[in-house]
């Protein structure tokens, strides 16, 4: 039997040593996979910026709820296809303050893509323009978030919601804006896109 001098390592191979590498057991644990936590950090940020962004544009439970479900199962029915959004639409939206009272009158354009999960929209009376993420559907509505790309007179907001639903009579999309102001004040603008 090798004597714990012969099984050393580095020892040299010669009469009576033995060229059996010596194997060590490690007391310290194998690495852990990160591969993982990194995407539930990234699922979890997310998760918790759109809930903000959600409960701050006043979509309140109802919105949160919806976005908190299980984000694999679609658990809010469509009735209404998404092909019927697909397509560009432009009208005039009126838009007033949390008394009601009229603030603005404005045109907008919106492009919805194949699919309506994405879009574009521009708000020609003021310059601005954005892209669209679908964010909910609810029933035969559909919900967006708007992320303003381009502001340069700074007179319009960097976020707000768009929703969607066909008219009832005829060819059409009634649209809702939905924002809040610098200053924090409720903003709400509707009309009808052809």
């Amino acid at each position: 039997m090798d004597t714990a001098a012969e099984l050393r390592a580095g020892s040299e191979d010669g009469p009576g040593n033995s060229s059996t590498p010596v194997r060590q057991m490690s007391l310290w644990p194998p690495p852990r996979s990160t591969r993982h936590s990194g995407k539930r950090r990234r699922q979890f940020t997310k998760a918790a910026l759109a809930v903000a962004v959600l409960l701050l544009l006043g979509g309140g439970s109802f919105a949160a709820w919806t976005y908190l479900g299980d984000s694999d199962a679609d658990t809010v029915t469509t009735t209404s296809d998404p092909d019927e959004f697909v397509g560009s639409w432009s009208g005039q939206m009126n838009q007033v303050d949390t008394d009601g009272e009229p603030v603005a009158e404005w045109d907008a354009q919106v492009r919805i893509e194949e699919g309506a999960e994405r879009g574009s929209t521009v708000w020609t009376t003021f310059s601005c323009f954005g892209t669209l993420e679908l964010s909910a559907r609810d029933g035969d509505r559909l919900v967006y978030s708007y992320t303003e790309t381009s502001d340069p007179e700074d007179r319009c907001v960097d976020e707000s919601e768009l929703t969607l639903w066909p008219v009832s009579d005829g060819v059409g999309l009634n649209a809702e804006w939905s924002s809040v102001t610098r200053e924090g004040t409720r903003m709400v603008s509707t009309g009808t896109l052809d």
